[in-house]
C-alpha cells in the first residue's frame, strides 16, 4: 500500500487506515487480529482509534495485539481526547485536565510511551482554545505525542486553531484533521477542506463508506447482521439512508457493474483522490469486509466514472462560499 504525507508535516501514513471504533465491542479479539493481520499483509501502517471508543476497550485491544501481531515500530497510532462521560453522557471536554487525563490512559492501555499522531476529538466553545491548544503543545514537548491535530472541527474552528497554536507555541503545529467525508457527505467541502490545504493539514477521513451505506447493503433492507439493525448504531447509518443517498448509491453501483468490482472499492476509489485527502479509515466489522475495502488499491476510476460520482453527490454550495 502506498504512504502519503499528511498536509505539509513529515508524517507518513498509509492510503487507508484502519479504524477501531466497534473494536472491544462488537469486533472480538479474535476478529480484530484477524482484521489486522490482514492490513499489516497489504502494508497497512495507520491505526486510528481514540479514549472514548468502546470506553477504552479499543485501546486496551490494540495494545494487546501489538507485539503480537504487529511490531510497535512498524504502525502509526493515532488516538483522540476530549471526550468526557458526565451523569451517563458524552461530552466535549478539551480542558487541559481531561485531555492530559486521557493521554495518560491513552499510553497505558495502547502499551507504549508516545501517540504517533494525538487529535483532540471535538470543538467545545466551553474551554478557552488556548487552554486547548497550550495542551497539545504540551504533549509535543513531553514527547507523548510527535504531532497533533484536530477532529470534528468546522471550517472558521480549524483555521482558528491552526493560526493559533503557532503563534502561542512555536514549537507545535497542526498536523492533521480528521473529518466525516464520503460519497454521501461532503459538506467538508465547503469550508473544511480549503482551511486545512491553506493551512498545510493533512485530511484523514472517517466514515468514508458513509457509515456502510456505500457497501449497496441497505438497498433492499436493512441485514439483521448489520450496523443499521444494530440497537446502539441503527441511528448512525439510518441518516444516510434517505433518497439523495439512494440515488448515490445507485451510481456507484452501476459503476461497480461496469468495471467489474465492488461498490466499496469504487466509492473508496474516488475519495482517494479527493485533494488532501491523507488517509480513508476504514472501520470494518469482519477481517472479510477489510480484505474487500483494501482491494479498493488496485482500482483506478476512468474519468468518466469520477465525474458522473462528482455530479450525482454534489453537496449544496451556495452564499457565502460561491458569490
Amino acid at each position: 500500500m502506498e504512504e502519503q504525507f499528511v498536509g505539509r508535516s513529515g508524517l507518513r501514513v498509509s492510503r487507508l487506515g484502519l479504524g477501531t471504533l466497534t473494536w472491544g465491542r462488537d469486533t472480538d479479539a479474535h476478529e480484530a487480529a484477524e482484521q489486522l493481520r490482514a492490513f499489516r499483509d497489504v502494508g497497512g501502517t495507520l491505526i486510528d482509534t481514540a479514549v472514548s471508543y468502546g470506553d477504552g476497550a479499543a485501546e486496551e485491544l490494540i495494545g494487546a495485539l501489538l507485539g503480537e501481531v504487529v511490531r510497535r515500530e512498524d504502525v502509526v497510532l493515532c488516538s483522540k481526547a476530549g471526550v468526557a462521560r458526565r451523569d451517563g453522557s458524552m461530552i466535549q471536554d478539551p480542558s487541559r485536565r481531561t485531555m492530559l487525563s486521557d493521554l495518560e490512559r491513552s499510553l497505558r492501555r495502547l502499551r507504549t510511551d508516545h501517540l504517533d499522531l494525538w487529535l483532540v476529538h471535538g470543538w467545545s466553545s466551553l474551554v478557552p482554545l488556548e487552554e486547548t491548544l497550550g495542551t497539545l503543545d504540551h504533549a509535543v514537548r513531553s514527547g507523548k505525542a510527535r504531532y497533533v491535530g484536530v477532529s470534528n472541527y468546522a471550517g472558521w474552528q480549524t483555521a482558528r486553531a491552526a493560526t493559533l497554536l503557532p503563534s502561542l507555541f512555536p514549537t507545535a503545529a497542526l498536523a492533521a484533521t480528521q473529518v466525516e467525508y464520503s460519497l454521501v457527505q461532503r459538506g467538508v467541502e465547503r469550508e473544511v477542506l480549503p482551511a486545512a490545504a491553506d493551512l498545510g493539514l493533512g485530511i484523514l477521513a472517517w466514515s468514508p463508506l458513509g457509515r456502510g451505506v456505500l457497501t449497496g447493503k441497505y438497498r433492499t433492507g436493512t441485514p439483521a447482521d448489520s450496523r443499521g439493525a444494530s440497537p446502539h448504531l441503527s441511528g448512525f447509518v439510518g441518516t444516510y439512508l434517505g433518497s439523495h443517498e439512494r440515488r448515490v448509491v445507485d451510481a456507484v453501483v452501476t459503476a461497480a457493474d461496469g468495471l467489474g468490482c465492488a461498490p466499496v472499492e469504487v466509492a473508496l476509489a474516488w475519495l482517494r483522490e479527493r485533494t488532501g485527502v491523507s488517509s480513508a479509515l476504514l472501520g470494518a466489522r469482519t477481517a472479510a469486509q477489510l480484505r474487500a475495502a483494501l482491494a479498493s488499491e488496485e482500482i483506478e476510476l476512468p474519468a468518466e466514472i469520477h465525474l458522473a460520482l462528482d455530479e450525482v453527490s454534489e453537496p449544496e454550495i451556495g452564499y457565502p462560499e460561491r458569490f
